[in-house]
């Protein structure tokens, strides 16, 4: 299978980049606060996406990839603090925040797919 599109392996991928990211920052109080926010926000999505795959209903697996899709936009948010407080470098940051906003983009469309199938009783 190719791991461009093996959704669970791209998020575990993912949250050891942030990981591996934060783990670079500053011990600062405000960096530190971070880091734990970003970290469980990150990390989240992953935990998310295995729950939803083993969803009851599929109202539920919609409601489990809303919980996945709102941490992403929240890890989304505090990437984009950490880089303008300039707590890490852009290179660092750059591939982590590319591919948090292609799962962002996925997650959303996958949503709107199960709804609709959902919704035709699919």
């Amino acid at each position: 299978m190719n791991k461009k599109y093996d959704l669970e392996e791209r998020l575990i991928c993912f949250s050891i980049s942030v990981i591996d990211v934060i783990e670079k920052m500053p011990k600062t109080y405000i960096a530190q606060y971070l880091f734990k926010q970003v970290a469980r926000s990150s990390i989240s999505p992953t935990l998310n996406y295995g729950e939803a795959q083993a969803a009851e209903s599929r109202k539920d697996f919609v409601h489990k990839l809303k919980i996945v899709l709102k941490e992403m936009r929240e890890t989304k948010n505090a990437l984009e603090l950490i880089k303008r407080k300039e707590f890490t470098t852009n290179e660092d940051i750059q591939a982590v925040q590319n591919e948090c906003s292609q799962l962002i983009a996925i997650f959303a469309k996958s949503i709107e797919t199960a709804k609709r199938n959902m919704n035709a009783g699919v």
